[in-house]
């Protein structure tokens, strides 16, 4: 064992303890699988990274991601949370606009949005989506384990009943005839997104759906998959104009961070059920907001900017900023920060 660099960051977040948790081990060289993988078992976050020299001589660094389960080929908030980690400890890009992580996915680009000192956002251009339509079977089997109920719900200003979002009622008509949303009215569209990890997700009616879902964790493990659920806010309770200008006003506030943030009225409520890999659920999770973007924009359910809140069930806050820019690559950003910075034996 020796003494290695560490950091405990939170993710998604600008105030501490109301994001995602990290560990970030900045020194992982000499470290084989095993210890690794027993580390992220020890931390019992839903991930822990080791920092390494890159292999690929256009990156600037490399990261190898371990839930408590296993290793991650890609995952969003640890890419984040590593990049804030590694700049902070006095790590210097090759480039002047971007930060090139190496993970086993690929390289992966960070942007700072300037200016970067601590609390400020970091944004990675989600990877290359691959999509697919799940099998009616599984799609049931994960509607059940989830505790979708066989009859329209009647809460919720986006419900069926009241043609509060009527682009999502076609789809969904579209999309239940003679399939299994017949017997679980809730789902809007469903579909099995791969980014790396590999999502089953569904675009549900309401967030209120979203929020009262009580899954069954053991069954869901049993169907090894990784679910993430997502439901759009009514859009004339979140106009786009008004929560841009509050984003905006946040330059000028002068409030604390928890009250600031408040003010910024989320887009989408997001949920992510992860007891496929050691995790029941998931407080915030980048590589599912990343994939429900791409897919969520290419089918006219989302705007090209929006604000997904995540992690509300867990007593946390996060806020995952999405962005796509004039070239159609989309960004995933959050803010980062150091809640634990100090040394480990390892």
């Amino acid at each position: 064992m020796k003494l290695r660099s560490f950091k405990q960051v939170d993710v998604f977040t600008a105030t501490p303890y109301f994001g995602n948790p990290l560990a970030v081990v900045l020194d992982g060289g000499g470290l084989d699988d095993e210890t690794m993988q027993r580390f992220a078992r020890w931390t019992n976050l839903s991930e822990t990274t080791f920092l390494l020299p890159p292999a690929d001589p256009s990156a600037d660094y490399r990261v190898r991601i371990f839930t408590p389960g296993g290793e991650l080929p890609f995952a969003g908030h640890p890419t984040l949370g590593s990049c804030h980690s590694w700049l902070q400890a006095g790590g210097q890009p090759q480039a002047k606009d971007f930060i090139v992580q190496e993970c086993q996915q690929g390289l992966v680009k960070i942007r700072r949005e300037p200016p970067y000192l601590e609390g400020q956002r970091l944004a990675f251009a989600a990877p290359p989506l691959k999509r697919s339509a799940p099998s009616p079977v599984l799609l049931a089997q994960v509607a059940a384990a989830l505790g979708l109920t066989e009859q329209a719900p009647t809460f919720g200003t986006a419900s069926a009943s009241n043609g509060a979002l009527p682009h999502l009622q076609e789809e969904r008509a579209n999309f239940s005839e003679g399939g299994p949303s017949e017997k679980y009215p809730q789902i809007i569209a469903a579909q099995l997104l791969d980014n790396g990890p590999v999502w089953f997700t569904l675009l549900l009616d309401s967030p209120e759906t979203v929020l009262q879902l009580m899954p069954d964790h053991l069954q869901l493990k049993k169907l090894d998959v990784k679910v993430g659920v997502a439901a759009a806010y009514p859009r004339e309770e979140a106009p786009p104009l008004i929560g841009r200008a509050n984003r905006e006003a946040r330059a000028f506030d002068t409030r604390s961070p928890t009250a600031a943030a408040a003010d910024e009225t989320p887009d989408f409520e997001v949920r992510a059920f992860v007891s496929s890999v050691g995790v029941n659920e998931d407080p915030v999770t980048g590589s599912l907001n990343a994939a429900l973007a791409q897919w969520l924009m290419a089918e006219g359910h989302a705007p090209e900017r929006y604000l997904a809140s995540q992690g509300v069930c867990l007593g946390r806050a996060g806020q995952v900023h999405i962005e796509r820019d004039a070239a159609g690559q989309v960004w995933v950003g959050g803010e980062s920060v150091t809640c634990i910075d100090g040394q480990l034996a390892l």
